[in-house]
């Protein structure tokens, strides 16, 4: 069994040198052949080849090992996706002994590939190509929404001033990302208006090949999904900016053809590298029990069955004892789902269950819960090519299925989630349902069905049994946040600092994010 074989990698620049750099970019970096800046800026050549990064380097998807360090070993486990079982040693966060060389990697990444390239293009094209500016805007926030929910406090509105880089909170960074969106989307919209043609032909690396009016319903969608993630710490706000983006005249995500995805640069899906090159990553017991339990068709888009038990699906429990790098081997491996190329950002499906959720309370969002929950349902079936939605969508019967090791007994567990499919009675019941589905079409985008979880509660999810972290973060609770990167404790300690003082708690793993507030979803 072949198991990366996780690599550990010296990062030459610190996030402090990123910005350093960017002061005098203009200077380091004199064209040697002569050419004027005027000549630069005539088809926007200094500013096009720095969106490149974002749209590889956001959902890595052209170098295996450091998507697994972005996202693997944190998010798409603890989402109850996927799993590589494998005793790692001392420090897996799988047993919540967080391991910080896994843990800063998402951030580092972040900054140094996409949000530093992005801070160019605002000093090359803010006030003078506004449309680039807009457009930077929309892919800083999509990145910064990931940062901020995986660690807090971040680097925001001081990226780029020299010496010790501040912090921003949590609760500052989203009424930036706000602003930035309604910069964005009133910037674009004005030249959609204007029948302006698009300026990113060309450069534009996602399905939208740089349609201005896909952008802006991108941007909307985000704006819905942000105001989504604050319902429970500002529920007023979080309607206003939800009722914002619905009601907007370009608007949200309605069809298939909306959803976000980029291919890979190098024409690959590094979980199906993981899962079947390497032999390491295997189907979460949370989806068995749940797809399996519904008789959900998705799960032959998503798994494979298993040679452990031939004809049918075996998965592995988060956060169980793992004997050995290869005694899950013959469990179910990923399926076609994660065989193209294609990396989604967000998807249709997302974006109706967030308006069914907004319409359960009671914000207007076109729709009742009900008809917008069953249309997410029927979008993603559309999504991954199967038919059937309706009558699925009207099941009242099926639940959850129990867990089953088909090595380990001991592991065995009855199910924990207890809702059926079909649109139900009460506001709770029908928020776990939507959430269930929400986590079910998200899929494999465990960031973000992390972060749902961590709101909501929901789907309910198997618990670990190997709780390493030294009493430091709850079993029933799970991991909450990611502690600071080291790169920024060793290079930007009174950045840090300044993040640990608006945090709320610990740098641990433990310390409840702004949005994850402890109370009622009601």
């Amino acid at each position: 069994m072949t198991i990366n074989k996780i690599k550990t990698t010296a990062l030459c620049f610190s996030l402090l040198a990123a910005m350093s750099c960017t002061d005098n970019f203009e200077d380091i970096n004199t064209n040697p052949t002569g050419a004027t800046t005027e000549q630069l800026e005539q088809d926007y050549n200094n500013i096009k080849s720095l969106f490149k990064p974002s749209f590889s380097r956001m959902y890595i998807s052209d170098i295996t090992w450091q998507y697994q360090l972005q996202q693997s070993l944190q998010a798409d486990a603890w989402s109850g996706y996927m799993i590589t079982p494998v005793p790692f040693g001392t420090l897996n966060n799988y047993d919540y002994a967080l391991n910080p060389g896994w843990n800063g990697f998402a951030w580092d990444t972040a900054y140094l590939d996409v949000i530093s390239n992005l801070y160019k293009v605002k000093q090359r094209a803010e006030g003078k190509f506004d449309q680039f500016y807009a457009w930077s805007l929309i892919i800083k926030v999509a990145q910064m929404q990931r940062i901020t929910d995986m660690y807090g406090p971040a680097v925001y509105s001081k990226f780029g001033d020299l010496g010790a880089v501040l912090y921003d909170s949590q609760k500052d960074i989203y009424t930036q990302m706000f602003k930035d969106i309604d910069f964005a989307v009133a910037e674009l919209t004005k030249r959609i208006n204007e029948n302006e043609p698009s300026a990113f032909t060309g450069t534009d690396l996602s399905a939208y090949e740089g349609s201005y009016t896909q952008w802006v319903k991108y941007a909307n969608s985000l704006r819905l999904r942000m105001a989504m993630r604050i319902s429970k710490v500002d529920p007023q706000l979080a309607k206003i900016e939800a009722e914002k983006a619905v009601n907007n005249p370009i608007g949200v995500f309605k069809v298939n053809s909306d959803v976000m995805k980029v291919k890979s640069p190098v024409d690959l899906n590094v979980i199906d590298v993981m899962s079947h090159s390497w032999v390491g990553l295997f189907m979460g017991a949370d989806m068995q029990s749940i797809l399996g339990g519904y008789g959900d068709p998705r799960i032959a888009k998503y798994w494979e069955t298993a040679e452990v038990t031939p004809g049918q699906y075996a998965s592995v429990r988060t956060g169980v004892t793992y004997p050995s790098g290869t005694t899950y081997a013959k469990f179910s491996q990923t399926g076609p789902r994660t065989k193209t190329g294609e990396v989604t950002w967000m998807s249709t499906a997302e974006v109706y269950f967030l308006r069914a959720e907004g319409a359960l309370r009671g914000w207007n969002m076109g729709g009742t819960g009900k008809e917008l929950y069953e249309a997410g349902i029927a979008a993603s079936f559309e999504q991954n090519g199967i038919e059937g939605a309706i009558a699925y969508a009207a099941d009242n019967t099926k639940k959850a299925m129990d867990y089953v090791d088909p090595l380990f007994p001991a592991n065995n567990r009855p199910a924990v989630s207890k809702v059926t499919v079909a649109w139900g009675a009460d506001k709770e019941t029908n928020l776990e349902k939507i959430i269930t589905q929400k986590w079910i079409a998200t899929y494999p985008d465990g960031q973000e069905a992390w972060s749902e979880f961590r709101r909501t509660g929901y789907p309910k999810l198997f618990r670990i049994t190997n709780n390493k972290s030294g009493g430091i973060i709850s079993t029933e609770l799970g991991v909450r946040r990611l502690p600071f990167a080291q790169s920024e404790v060793a290079n930007n300690p009174k950045g840090v600092e300044s993040g640990s003082a608006v945090l709320g708690g610990p740098d641990n793993g433990a310390t409840r994010l702004w949005w994850d507030v402890d109370a009622p979803n009601f």
